[in-house]
């Protein structure tokens, strides 16, 4: 596989490409539609799955594409079932773990360790750094809550395992496409 530099990766698929916006439209609506099915386990700790549409779209059509994917995902998630106040911050959130998923993911190839890597990343900024201070922003609660640390260390291996296998299924079913 050709390595290609950081501009070219930034770049991505083209945005005005009716494939590209179709494609990515689809995973849109397939990440708002995954957020639905959130696990609230209190009012600052759930499990999703939202990830794996975002994580699919940052590696089929690049970072940028990836980043407004989650951004516009998470805006709809809000319009069409709003869960509290709108909080831009969880908006940027979504935006960096496409952006994540486009940097590490697009035109590389998939292997166990490179979607652990991705899936550490993820996990250490979004999860364990902004969603922190999100929640301490909006309700006060404490920058470092174990409650959090324990379930992400539960679910790092789940959602590692998770996205390898929709990322395998989804490089096959495109292999076969092509």
């Amino acid at each position: 596989m050709k390595e290609i530099g950081l501009k070219d990766k930034l770049k991505g698929e083209k945005l005005s490409s009716p494939k590209t916006l179709t494609g990515a439209a689809m995973l849109v609506a397939l990440y708002t539609i995954l957020s639905f099915f959130t696990f609230k386990l209190s009012t600052t700790l759930e499990i999703g799955f939202a990830y794996l549409a975002l994580a699919v779209c940052g590696m089929m059509f690049g970072p940028v594409i990836g980043g407004i994917a989650g951004a516009v995902g998470d805006t709809l998630g809000f319009i069409v079932s709003p869960n509290g106040a709108f909080f831009p911050g969880f908006t940027l959130s979504a935006f960096i773990m496409g952006f994540i998923y486009g940097i590490l993911l697009y035109k590389k190839p998939l292997t166990v360790k490179r979607i652990m890597f991705t899936s550490l990343i993820v996990m250490l900024v979004c999860n364990l750094t902004l969603t922190p201070i999100w929640l301490n922003m909006m309700y006060g609660t404490s920058l470092i809550a174990l409650p959090r640390i324990i379930r992400n260390v539960i679910m790092y291996p789940i959602n590692t395992i998770l996205m390898y296998a929709v990322l395998k299924c989804v490089c096959s079913v495109r292999k076969l496409e092509a």
